[in-house]
């Protein structure tokens, strides 16, 4: 992983007006709104000359937002706040003018613990209490300061296990979730789609719980602009979110479901396998163990004020994915000047866009 240069003679490039806005993604089921934009002609129907960019990971976001190479970037809602404060980077100015979809990770468990006779978090309590002695569970995330570390310890937390003391936390690139499941580095992962359900098709795992059940609402990506590009670049930046607006609601719409497929599932974009893609986009999620659930919120990329970055959000993401010292840094004054909500505004005054569905929260469990 590159860190961006942190002394004194680092300088970053410039935005240049006029230019194509750069945009980053990294391939995953929820950048699908970026294609979409991109694809069907969005981001030039208003005017922008776009050029997408497809990263290897959150590191290489990061990164490269930090240096200027990108203007803006699909990225976790933690992102924004963690530039501004200089985790790991140079401070940089960050804001988030959409919040680009809700949910869309999952925890899931590994088949030999299936074997074990573990089928849900109590059998598991149960299972780790006999082997505490013999051996700690490991588990998988992206990043130990992410969604997916809150989520699966929040998880474990309610299950009655203390994540802190009772197993360990490793971090591990998606990709490599279900590998490190079947070779046995791994007992369980918390990740986003569609590596949950990669996972699940190869038999290396099932799926214990999706994070629209573990914490219904919660902010998932936003549309990361570099502060430099709001101030310079207004007009462009409101019109980048509004064409990612209209976007978010093509890929809400049902219809919709197998023409995101096929494009998420083209090489020049996510090259993610389609079968691994559907579950999410269908919200019929098949666990393994010949059960699926239907999880109509399990991905949510527009529905009520799902994509407005409100203070709420802001505040969301500030108490649970922060540690202490960052929060200290971040006093309520700053939410709404990291989570422009104005911008957002902006742009669906120039769409008509008030979208009106609540979350539906008609989660069923099926057999099969």
């Amino acid at each position: 992983m590159v860190i961006a240069p942190t002394g004194s003679h680092f300088r970053r490039r410039r935005p240049s007006p006029g230019a194509p806005l750069r945009l980053g993604y990294v391939p995953l089921t929820d950048c699908a709104p970026l294609i979409v934009a991109h694809e069907l002609g969005m981001f030039a129907r208003r005017g922008l000359s776009v050029s997408l960019s497809r990263e290897l990971g959150w590191a290489s976001v990061r990164d490269k937002l930090v240096q200027g190479e990108l203007d803006a970037a699909h990225a976790p809602c933690a992102m924004p706040f963690a530039l501004r404060l200089g985790v790991g980077c140079v401070p940089t100015e960050c804001v988030a003018p959409l919040v680009l979809n809700l949910h869309g990770n999952a925890v899931t468990l590994a088949t030999h613990l299936r074997k074990e006779g573990i089928t849900d978090g109590p059998t598991l309590v149960e299972w780790m209490r006999r082997q505490r002695r013999s051996r700690q569970l490991v588990f998988g995330v992206v990043s130990l300061h992410s969604s997916h570390a809150w989520l699966l310890r929040t998880w474990l937390q309610r299950c009655g296990l203390d994540p802190l003391q009772e197993l360990r936390l490793v971090v591990v690139p998606p990709p490599q979730m279900s590998a490190n499941l079947r070779a046995g580095h791994l007992d369980g992962f918390c990740a986003g789609e569609p590596w949950n359900s990669v996972a699940i098709g190869r038999g290396d795992g099932w799926c214990a719980a999706p994070s629209c059940e573990i914490s219904p609402g919660h902010p998932e990506k936003v549309l990361a602009v570099l502060g430099e590009v709001a101030e310079l670049r207004h007009n462009d930046v409101v019109a980048l979110t509004a064409a990612l607006l209209e976007a978010c609601a093509y890929c809400a719409c049902p219809k919709n479901q197998e023409s995101l497929v096929t494009l998420l599932s083209r090489r020049d974009y996510a090259a993610l396998p389609s079968g691994s893609l559907r579950p999410a986009l269908s919200g019929t999620f098949p666990l393994g163990a010949n059960r699926t659930a239907h999880w109509p919120d399990f991905l949510v990329f527009q529905r009520s004020d799902s994509n407005d970055p409100t203070t709420d959000k802001a505040g969301w993401v500030v108490q649970h994915l922060l540690d202490s010292t960052a929060r200290a840094k971040v006093p309520p004054v700053q939410l709404g000047r990291v989570f422009r909500s104005d911008l957002f505004g902006l742009a669906r005054e120039r769409i008509g866009v008030a979208p009106a569905l609540p979350l539906l929260h008609e989660n069923t469990l099926l057999t099969v």
